[in-house]
């Protein structure tokens, strides 16, 4: 069975909003070295539509400049969870009807990781059905001050730590699992 794992920025306050504002001094080459496995690792992405929208805009543009990290961006099959969007192009389907059933069903299938950036609606939706396998927060030395935060509104979950992931730039990598 795949695992579904869950990426996202956070400062040490919580906020997870504008992450090009306050995590750009931060990616070097050990936090695209780690980025890359983690991408590498997947053979789908699950976004929200948000994400999705944010994603499609800026990455098809960045083949040139950001070399195989794009191309793998760009060529893995993308799964948009959305209640308005209708047509995705960008190799992505909207996922139809029922969020967690989907998502279980592609879980199920043969293959490797399916990674999920962004954080938002959707993770209570995941968090509500414990589809979530593994949680990467990329925890930047960073107090942002005010933004939105990481999972606000969502009911008290357990997690247990599996791996801490230290860079020389301060940035901490935590892997969680669900208890």
């Amino acid at each position: 069975m795949r695992k579904l794992i869950e990426s996202t920025f956070i400062t040490l306050d919580g906020v997870i909003g504008s992450p090009e504002r306050w995590g750009a001094p931060y990616w070097d080459e050990e936090y695209a070295a780690h980025a890359r496995d983690l991408l590498f690792a997947a053979d789908a992405l699950l976004l929200g539509r948000e994400t999705y929208e944010g994603f499609a805009a800026v990455w098809p543009c960045m083949e040139k400049a950001e070399g195989e990290y794009a191309v793998r961006m760009n060529s893995l099959p993308k799964h948009v969870a959305s209640r308005t969007l209708k047509d995705a192009d960008w190799n992505a389907t909207v996922i139809q009807g029922d969020v967690a059933e989907e998502v279980a069903r592609l879980k199920r299938l043969p293959g490797r990781d399916i990674l999920k950036f962004g954080t938002g609606e959707l993770d209570r939706t995941l968090l509500e059905h414990r589809l979530v396998d593994e949680y990467h927060f990329w925890m930047f030395p960073v107090i942002a001050g005010g933004g939105e935060r990481l999972l606000d509104g969502i009911d008290t979950a357990h997690l247990k730590l599996v791996k801490s992931t230290p860079f020389a730039s301060g940035v901490i990598v935590l892997t969680y699992a669900p208890r």
